[in-house]
């Protein structure tokens, strides 16, 4: 009887928990677009973007008219940035521009846009069409703002988009012959349509130690003396036009 009690005691707080729990999230609505603004500001100061997030869904969907929801989005904005979270700062700077901006913040934050993208790639050689997309919103910033303030920082940041372009490609050259495909080596080592750059006075970002020690300086890798220096099966057994080609470059040296 007394084992009994226990659980029935031990099954009621356990249940008056849950419901209390419960109950104090459906509390959670119908209140003033302050109330979910200051829960937003409290959240950020507490690096819980998460719960910030979801405050911010119960502004916009109880007061979708609240001039609040102006200076909460771009909050999070610059939140979610300043905590390398580039893909949920662009979602917002996305919404500003497209609910909220007049043309002069417009342009900030289309500027800002660029710089998420720009500081999501560390290392740009993981990440081609991330490259390629900001080396485009960049072009389009220009040209849709040429008066810009930010120009000279926008230039910059394209520049340096550029020559991480030319050593992905480079990096995936270096690939294609190691395992024989000359051809589309050479294709990779012919992308670099920028005139205005001395490729031969560029120079390759060196990897952080830990980093080098799996990745290599982008020409080689550690683990380089396990790869066999002979042709690929494939290359090996097919006749492809990257081996005639190959045989016909070689008898005219």
């Amino acid at each position: 009887m007394m084992k009994f009690k226990t659980n029935l005691f031990l099954l009621t707080t356990v249940a008056l928990l849950f419901f209390g729990g419960c109950a104090k999230e459906i509390d959670e609505y119908n209140k003033p677009a302050m109330y979910w603004y200051s829960k937003i500001i409290e959240s950020v100061s507490e690096s819980d973007l998460e719960k910030a997030d979801d405050y911010y869904s119960s502004l916009q969907g109880e007061h979708i008219g609240s001039p609040l929801l102006v200076e909460a989005t771009m909050i999070l904005a610059i939140a979610h940035m300043e905590n390398e979270e580039y893909l949920l700062s662009e979602h917002f700077l996305n919404e500003y521009i497209k609910r909220y901006a007049n043309s002069n913040e417009k342009e900030a934050a289309e500027f800002m846009k660029i710089k998420a993208k720009y500081m999501a790639l560390p290392n740009p050689r993981r990440d081609q069409a991330l490259i390629k997309d900001a080396i485009t919103q960049g072009d389009k910033f220009k040209t849709n703002y040429p008066n810009s303030i930010y120009i000279s920082v926008v230039d910059t940041m394209i520049i340096r988009l550029h020559l991480g372009e030319a050593a992905l490609n480079e990096s995936i050259a270096d690939l294609y012959e190691r395992v024989d495909k000359y051809k589309s080596a050479k294709y990779y080592r012919e992308l670099k349509p920028q005139l205005w750059i001395d490729w031969d006075e560029i120079e390759r970002s060196n990897s952080p130690w830990y980093r080098s020690w799996f990745e290599g300086d982008g020409t080689s890798s550690w683990y380089g003396f396990l790869i066999p220096d002979t042709k690929s099966v494939i290359s090996r057994n097919a006749n492809t036009d990257e081996t005639k080609e190959l045989g016909e470059n070689n008898a005219t040296k």
